[in-house]
């Protein structure tokens, strides 16, 4: 059937259909028709694959601090570092999706190759677990734990929880950017709903774990941790298949090659024109037609000042203006305007991405010494004894709470005081999320310090040490919860709508890494905590036994590193300067029908 860009008048030609007008193209590689592809349709499905991989993934990564206590017999702070670097190498391994899918295989083959490989991870994980690990029979619950294993069997252990880290990091990034894809920006109705997508996308990742989080953490913490892991082998299946039966209903976008030499091109060719001394103006830089973007699918960058110096990449000398005539010009010489920006937008998301770290040095603390925490305190409801790594549902509660509150009350409300249609910017809500971080840390310290008075004088393993009711670690959990709705959903928005056509997964890698790179830090600190606490008599701030230990300093640690990270991140937010692109439908300056200006603090 043809295919028309636009529709005239609200109706169609006769035996045509509207096509999309942002360069997506079906599964048989034909322009997406808009009305049978992509919308809602594919990001419902979407969306219940990404719950159905979470549940799956925190089946394993909720209670694995216990896992290597009890099964593994390993001690709190090692179990805790080690938590930490495979929670880290997970999102580490997003950059390895995001390359592979904005360079090679684009992002339906990415997801779908690492979900594969996500699966096997599991598979393998809950036989290890069931044939070596539970030995003697019975044990990895709180009272009995397991005996040694031979280096075969923990190895075989290691390789299965590190593929599972491998296939769901490649996945991650690329089904955030995928389900966005399935949304035409440039149509005014879909470009709304790719906004909402991501609080969405974010909804479904939490409803996912809220299973994992009660029930699985609830029967591994009884010590049935083969139940719990073929669970989450059988979901990550379920979720692949649902996955594939999308396929006829999918927008794609092409991948655009390896991103790093059109990076190292621009570099290039600015430090070969260093002795240029007079600057041109932005029109007189060398830029293709928007014709031709538009033909390849991708869209023109605008010229912005500041870092002039790669500006000079895109200088036009005599003899390079020969070469633009005969259509021959070297991009290791000379570069468009459009690939030097891409660098620009790149660079400028560095500083933004760095401060987004130290969040994530929080909001790891949740799945490790929150559940330590919560062990070292009154479990039991009546004769319930309650896993406490379930408390992670009140993060989830909140999330769901306040996703409704931000999308329904306070940005429309602030949108209206604004008296425009963008509300809060997705840089003011990482600030916010900051804001919010900090709070939490403060409100675990003083619980902390209240469980200290609370604690029985004698505590062979931490476990119900404290006469202090785990409930009371609900005010941290709502708060970290608020704190992901302004910094992890609004990261998502910013690095996706900031990061250029060819680099989309790279932009949801970024969310990720920081991720990443929070859970080697907070391992970091760990080691260093304890290397200067930990002296002669004194077993240091987080020992194994959190009664002769002051973990509550530690949360104050991270609440005053978390301060100065606000501080900063402040200034680089002043600094920063949104990316501005030409529409392919001949629109102006913007991003998403949404107006470009710079952030007011």
């Amino acid at each position: 059937m043809a295919c028309n860009k636009v529709e005239v008048n609200g109706k169609m030609g006769k035996g045509q259909a509207v096509c999309t007008l942002d360069g997506t193209v079906d599964y048989h590689g034909r322009p997406a028709i808009r009305e049978r592809s992509g919308t809602w349709f594919a990001g419902i499905l979407l969306l219940v694959n990404q719950g159905l991989a979470t549940l799956a993934f925190f089946g394993v990564g909720v209670n694995l601090v216990l896992f290597l206590t009890r099964v593994m017999g390993q001690d709190n702070a090692d179990a805790a570092n080690n938590v930490s670097k495979w929670t880290g190498t997970v999102y580490l391994f997003s950059l390895v999706g995001a390359f592979l899918s904005d360079s090679y295989w684009g992002r339906y083959k990415t997801c779908a190759i690492f979900q594969a490989i996500f699966v096997i991870g599991l598979v393998s994980l809950s036989l290890s677990t069931y044939i070596f690990l539970l030995k003697p029979k019975g044990c990895g619950d709180e009272k009995t734990l397991c005996g040694s294993h031979s280096s075969f069997q923990s190895t075989f252990f290691y390789l299965s929880i590190y593929l599972v880290a491998l296939g769901n990091g490649g996945y991650q990034p690329n089904i955030a950017t995928f389900g966005a894809d399935q949304f035409d920006e440039e149509d005014p109705n879909e470009g709304c709903s790719k906004i909402s997508f991501f609080s969405y996308f974010y909804l479904a990742l939490n409803l996912g774990s809220l299973f994992s989080n009660s029930f699985l953490s609830y029967f591994e913490n009884e010590g049935m941790w083969a139940l719990g892991f073929w669970t989450s082998a059988g979901s990550a299946a379920l979720a692949l298949v649902l996955f594939l039966c999308g396929t006829p209903r999918y927008r794609y976008f092409e991948p655009k090659g390896n991103p790093i030499s059109r990076f190292s091109q621009v570099l290039v060719a600015a430090a070969r024109k260093l002795k240029v001394e007079k600057m041109p103006s932005g029109e007189d830089l060398f830029e293709l037609e928007a014709k031709i973007y538009e033909k390849n699918g991708d869209r023109k960058l605008l010229h912005t000042q500041g870092l002039k110096f790669l500006d000079r990449a895109a200088v036009i000398t005599s003899e390079e203006s020969n070469q633009i005539d005969k259509d021959t010009n070297d991009p290791w010489h000379l570069c468009t305007v459009t690939q030097v920006e891409e660098v620009k937008c790149i660079l400028r998301l560095i500083p933004i991405w760095l401060c987004t770290i130290l969040y994530s040095v929080v909001f790891t603390q949740m799945a490790s010494l929150f559940v330590e925490q919560g062990a070292a305190m009154k479990t039991t409801v009546s004769s319930f004894n309650l896993p406490p790594a379930s408390m992670s549902c009140f993060d989830i509660f909140s999330v769901v709470a306040f996703i409704f509150i931000y999308r329904r009350i306070l940005d429309p409300y602030v949108a209206l005081r604004k008296k425009n249609a963008t509300g809060i910017t997705e840089l003011q809500r990482m600030g916010i999320g900051l804001i919010i971080a900090i709070l939490a840390m403060v409100a675990a310290g003083v619980v902390e310090s209240f469980r200290l008075n609370y604690a029985k004088e004698s505590c062979p393993n931490c476990e119900g040490s404290s006469s202090l009711s785990i409930f009371w670690q609900i005010p941290q959990y709502v708060l970290v919860g608020a704190s992901e709705v302004f910094m992890y959903v609004g990261q998502l928005e910013f690095f996706n709508s900031q990061a250029p056509d060819g680099l989309k997964s790279f932009g949801s890698a970024l969310c990720m890494t920081s991720i990443s790179l929070g859970n080697y830090v907070s391992s970091l600190l760990v080691m260093i905590v304890m290397s200067f606490s930990a002296r002669d008599d004194m077993p240091g701030w987080i020992p194994g036994n959190l009664n002769k230990g002051h973990l509550e300093r530690f949360y104050y640690l991270l609440a005053a590193l978390t301060t100065v990270d606000l501080m900063v991140y402040i200034v680089c937010a002043r600094w920063y300067k949104y990316i501005k692109f030409e529409g392919k439908s001949g629109g102006g300056d913007n991003n998403g029908g949404n107006e470009l200006s710079e952030l007011k603090v």
